[in-house]
């Protein structure tokens, strides 16, 4: 999987299970959600970053909204298996660390989110407007990965193709310089 992530060099990918644990990604992915990245010193979690680390509410334009499908996507995943040690232990420390998760997993919301838009903050390039579709892996049961892309044309457009020039391989550009 992850040499297909490292293939899509125009497009932020990457790989989560059903608990929000980013397995894999890509380099543009790893540049987009970088603020995600940089705050885990483990396998970076999307809910402990939306809930527990200040720098979220920064990063994710739509906040509030984003926090209450991530609640409804654990509340969904609980649901498909309850026995699940791991999640049960994340939902614990996040109900234990958050009063807003607390009384948001209380209400026993629950929803799939497979395409839509999310707006960002990067720290580095501004705003962000991208598309995203969420898709199962077939051959890994319980994996999703993860897909995004911005309006051709526009300023979000223009920031993934500079984030992508940032990211893209030193072999790549030096094997480019000796092609010359």
């Amino acid at each position: 999987m992850q040499r297909i992530l490292d293939a899509m060099t125009l497009a932020p990918a990457y790989v989560r299970n059903g608990r929000l644990d980013v397995l894999a990604a890509n380099q543009l992915g790893r540049a987009v959600f970088a603020p995600l990245f940089d705050a885990s010193t483990r396998t970076p979690n999307i809910a402990r970053f939306i809930f527990l680390d200040p720098a979220a509410q920064d990063f994710y334009v739509e906040w509030e909204r984003l926090a209450g499908d991530t609640v409804a996507l654990l509340r969904a995943e609980a649901g498909r298996d309850p026995y699940d040690r791991v999640l049960s232990d994340l939902v614990g420390e996040l109900s234990t660390r958050s009063d807003v998760f607390r009384t948001w997993w209380a209400a026993h919301n629950v929803r799939q989110h497979r395409s839509g838009t999310k707006h960002l903050h990067h720290p580095v390039v501004g705003d962000l407007t991208l598309e995203f579709e969420s898709m199962d892996l077939t051959a890994d049961t319980g994996l999703r990965l993860n897909a995004y892309s911005a309006e051709p044309g526009s300023p979000s457009q223009e920031a993934l193709n500079l984030l992508a020039s940032w990211t893209a391989a030193p072999h790549a550009r030096s094997a480019t310089r000796q092609g010359d």
